[in-house]
């Protein structure tokens, strides 16, 4: 999953950045507003964490200008302020939920995975298709009650599969929802990825799990 995180303070911002990758997101960073609207235009996220004290453009105004450029992704606001005045503002502008300053980082976490569950319509932790249950929590995939030994990439792209069962996803944006910036998108590691997927999640070829839409992409399979 892709994350925004803009934010002005540069050791949190270096904290955030190293917290979120430990967890297995794609991090990409703005320090100020201007830089962070130009990032949600450009690049398609999954969530975007957005400090309310930003220079140049304030948070209110990136979530309000995002919002009317029909950007969609999930967005939690990170405040110092603790009046309910602002955070009132910032629901209003468009975001999805706030935290304030400090906060743990457990909670951050808890938070961000809620928000991209619920942008893909799963409120349930736990995602259920057919045999096959992921765990957004424990991030695990179980096939029949049994847990699968995955990498953490192989477990990024079913996760990200599972979380959006009703599209077709290109290799393109697998990439780029799993991979920063600079990976070169003409690689067939997402194949590699997916033909080992197949494998562990059904050595005996009668699930099924993942359709090839040729020249379309993925999509878990309907007949789960």
């Amino acid at each position: 999953m892709r994350i925004l995180i803009a934010e002005d303070d540069s050791r949190l911002l270096t904290q955030l950045d190293t917290l979120l990758q430990q967890n297995g997101y794609s991090v990409d960073l703005a320090d100020n507003g201007e830089h962070a609207l130009y990032q949600l235009n450009e690049f398609p996220y999954d969530l975007a964490i957005i400090d309310i004290g930003l220079p140049k453009l304030d948070g209110f105004d990136v979530i309000r200008k995002a919002r009317q450029s029909d950007i969609n992704c999930p967005v939690l606001i990170l405040t110092a302020r603790d009046r309910w005045q602002e955070k009132v503002e910032g629901l209003d502008a468009g975001a999805d939920d706030y935290l304030t300053k400090p906060f743990h980082n457990e909670e951050l976490l808890a938070r961000a995975k809620a928000l991209i569950r619920r942008a893909s319509g799963q409120a349930n932790p736990v995602i259920t298709f057919g045999p096959i249950t992921l765990d957004t929590v424990a991030e695990e995939i179980k096939v029949q009650g049994i847990a699968l030994e995955l990498t953490a990439y192989e477990y990024k792209v079913m996760e990200y599969l599972m979380l959006n069962p009703q599209k077709v996803i290109s290799k393109t944006e697998l990439t780029e929802h799993i991979y920063d910036q600079d990976f070169d998108l003409d690689s067939n590691v997402i194949e590699v990825f997916i033909g080992r997927l197949r494998k562990k999640i059904d050595p005996t070829g009668e699930l099924k799990p993942i359709d090839t839409l040729r020249g379309r992409g993925y999509r878990i399979s309907r007949s789960l």
